[in-house]
């Protein structure tokens, strides 16, 4: 991951030491989100966050529009790419002890449970099921990290190992490019390789596969990752958390696996990635991934649908945007309820028409003020939600749909602004 002006826009350097335990790299994050920030000394090493805090900042890096992005994320899912397997992988360039504790890794927020690594992506491959995705990681002692596992892909694979008694051989990838991270937080089918999708994205935008090398334990990862840290999540438990999640309020303490730590590795100059939990990076690259799987529902139920938005107002998880073209009355509601299936955690969505610039705030609210009355408001209770909603208190929730597209059997001129 090389940090250049072009792809970044604007880089603020920190040049003092920042102690990993104090709340200095959260505070110099927050202080402009849209900046990429480099510190020269976190604790003795060099890190940066906030850099794929934007969509624009995302665009440039993956080489296609702003609005292009989600259709360029479907298509690489739809076409995966062979990647192209080095011999000698820019991580594998320094071997460094095994001390956890002396890495630039930090404590985000003072009830946090510990230093975490926030932007690492778990790469592994147990009989065949290969899998790449991210996980929230706490930093237990210079050799065991505590990871989350929630109920998905990876812990699926983690229990398949332990009921075979065996510890699960894995890859932690730290500084990976953005289309390793937007693969790694796409929903796929169980045993999808993700990094045959970040390939086919590479393809794509740079007109080159992704290259992969590989690790002392045989699983091949990212060639271009700052680090790569070697490990087994064991059968062993330990606590994890609070942490802060995507709503910017705090998840509470769990029982969840170890991971030991057997080597670790770096390129020549590596830097450390900083993902500030529930700023805006997150909602990039943890939000963002789910478009495409809303845009594929939806169209699934309206042929015409021109973009798709998950809202940073709303965490880029629990709000959504969808502009469709209607061919017949009721296709608004049907992409509402369409959209739900395509993201079960988003609790409200908006459907505009084709002419509404989805990623202009106004322009959406100016819709819902203008083509809508509240007859047209869908609510959907008893349903299952996201689990990081701080107001379902972990129970069901209610989901409203707004259908704020214009009535077909109504005059368009009448809703249409003036133009000059």
């Amino acid at each position: 991951m090389t940090v250049k002006d072009s792809l970044f826009g604007e880089i603020v350097k920190v040049e003092t030491h920042v102690d990993p335990e104090s709340k200095d790299t959260s505070s110099v994050l927050m202080k402009d989100q849209n900046a990429t920030y480099v510190f020269d000394d976190l604790n003795g090493g060099r890190a940066a966050g906030n850099i794929f805090s934007t969509r624009e900042k995302i665009a440039k890096a993956l080489n296609v529009p702003k609005d292009g992005i989600v259709t360029h994320l479907l298509d690489a899912i739809g076409r995966p790419e062979r990647c192209e397997v080095v011999d000698d992988p820019a991580f594998r360039q320094c071997s460094r002890d095994i001390k956890l504790m002396s890495l630039p890794i930090p404590k985000y927020f003072p009830e946090d449970g510990g230093r975490y690594i926030t932007s690492g992506v778990i790469v592994t491959d147990y009989n065949g099921k290969k899998n790449v995705s991210f996980h929230r990681m706490m930093i237990v002692d210079d050799r065991h990290i505590a990871v989350r596992l929630v109920p998905r892909h990876l812990f699926t694979i983690y229990n398949m190992a332990k009921e075979a008694g065996e510890e699960l051989k894995i890859s932690i990838c730290i500084g990976a490019q953005a289309e390793v991270l937007l693969a790694a937080a796409t929903s796929m089918d169980f045993g999808a390789d993700e990094l045959e999708v970040a390939s086919s994205m590479c393809v794509k935008g740079h007109g080159s596969p992704l290259k992969v090398g590989r690790c002392d334990n045989g699983i091949l990862v990212p060639a271009d990752t700052d680090y790569v840290l070697e490990g087994r999540i064991t059968l062993k438990e330990t606590k994890e958390g609070p942490f802060v999640d995507i709503t910017g309020t705090y998840d509470f303490e769990r029982q969840q696996p170890v991971i030991e730590i057997d080597r670790i590795w770096t390129c020549k100059d590596p830097i450390f990635h900083l993902l500030l939990p529930g700023g805006y990076e997150h909602f990039m690259l943890m939000g963002l991934p789910r478009e495409p799987m809303i845009l594929k529902t939806v169209r699934q139920a309206v042929p015409r649908v021109r973009n798709v938005r998950l809202t940073e107002g709303g965490c880029c998880w629990l709000n959504g945007i969808v502009s469709i073209k209607k061919n017949k009355e009721g296709d608004g509601v049907n992409a509402i309820m369409a959209a739900f299936t395509g993201h079960p955690s988003m609790k409200n969505v908006i459907i505009v028409d084709e002419d509404i610039d989805i990623f202009n705030d106004r322009e959406v609210e100016w819709a819902v003020a203008t083509r809508m009355q509240a007859d047209r408001i869908l609510v959907i209770n008893n349903a299952a939600g996201s689990s990081l909603d701080p107001s379902s208190h972990g129970k069901t929730t209610s989901k409203v749909g707004y259908d704020a597209t214009i009535p077909l059997d109504q005059d368009r001129s009448l809703y249409m602004k003036a133009r000059l």
